[in-house]
């Protein structure tokens, strides 16, 4: 809970611009400056700063500061933990002392920046751990106004406050953004999932309008993979749907696309220039064939594949809507099924 000092202690204007700086403030820095101007004017001290301070790494960094008089405490400022001011005030439990150059004599910063008056209060999470400092200083010694110890104490708290909701609308954006990752993604080749893939039809067919560029897709079906499964087991199922995608990946050009939309069929997409598209077409057909035909090696575990079965179909323009041109890619990719197990064989 917040609580305020007496009124007769503030600034005539402090609520209200207090008031003003929390409702306004978007970020970390829109409400710190304009704390720190208000710390100076209800402490009487010249300079205010907030540190923040990296217990692991031992240092202590002055994030913002506001500095009007001869004592300068520059932002981003970095001094070594122990030593610190601020380290020694929450040892001893001091929030203030207008004569640090007997209190605190061995202080290197201190000495450095030539502080002579002194007040603190500790920055905490909502789980305790130390984020940083509030503090206001001088060069010269002067008394603490009355009510400022509250002023630091509430502020602490209001930044504290800031400091948790951004982190929280951080993770809460990471967590978003790891949904909609994983939304397109498939779980178990970490490629492109069937839904990234008609995404990406689309858009490559929608640039078939302009320019000189064709598009191939070529499907491709994992003959022989339930026999895999088991035989060897899901894992080395798994392991082997991995590998496949990674040489299927590794057989195409940079600007390629290459998804797995379910079960044992993957999907690849190109688009080379209008003029190359049947050969290169077929290129790709013979390329992703000997990048997935041979041996594979799991630990222990050694398959020698035959390699699937990959139908090519070339579009030169948008006529056919994506789920059209997959299914003609599909049926491709059966037609060489067909030739390579006999015409009786069943997908």
């Amino acid at each position: 809970m917040v609580v305020m000092p007496p009124a007769s202690s503030l600034p005539a204007d402090f609520v209200g611009r207090l008031a003003e700086s929390v409702t306004q403030a978007r970020t970390l820095e829109e409400l710190v400056r304009p704390l720190l101007e208000l710390l100076q004017a209800v402490t009487g001290l010249e300079s205010t700063y907030l540190t923040t301070i990296d217990l692991e790494a031992g240092a202590q960094y002055i994030l913002y500061a506001r500095n009007t008089h001869r004592l300068q405490i520059p932002e981003g400022l970095s001094v070594p933990w122990e030593g610190t001011l601020c380290k020694r005030a929450l040892e001893e439990n001091r929030a203030y002392t207008d004569d640090v150059a007997n209190c605190w004599a061995d202080s290197a910063p201190a000495r450095a920046l030539g502080i002579a008056t002194y007040a603190s209060t500790p920055v905490r999470m909502e789980d305790g751990s130390l984020y940083g400092t509030l503090c206001a200083a001088s060069d010269e010694r002067k008394p603490l106004a009355d009510g400022a110890e509250q002023v630091l104490q509430m502020f602490a708290r209001l930044i504290s406050q800031q400091i948790e909701r951004e982190q929280l609308v951080h993770a809460l954006r990471q967590a978003n953004d790891t949904l909609a990752v994983s939304a397109l993604m498939d779980a178990t080749t970490h490629l492109p999932n069937r839904r990234a893939l008609m995404a990406e039809l689309a858009r490559r067919q929608s640039a078939l309008a302009v320019g000189d560029r064709a598009l191939v897709v070529a499907f491709i079906d994992l003959d022989g993979f339930k026999a895999i499964n088991d035989q060897y087991g899901h894992e080395a199922g798994d392991q082997f749907l991995r590998a496949i995608g990674g040489r299927l990946q590794g057989a195409m050009r940079i600007d390629d696309f290459v998804a797995r939309i379910g079960g044992d069929e993957f999907v690849a997409l190109s688009s080379p220039p209008r003029a190359e598209a049947e050969p290169v077409g077929k290129t790709i057909q013979d390329r992703l064939l000997t990048a997935t035909t041979g041996r594979f090696h799991f630990g222990s575990t050694v398959i020698e594949y035959a390699g699937p079965s990959i139908g090519v179909t070339v579009a030169l323009d948008s006529a056919l809507d994506p789920e059209a041109l997959l299914a003609q890619a599909d049926a491709a990719m059966y037609a060489v099924k067909r030739e390579r197990k006999g015409p009786n064989a069943r997908r």
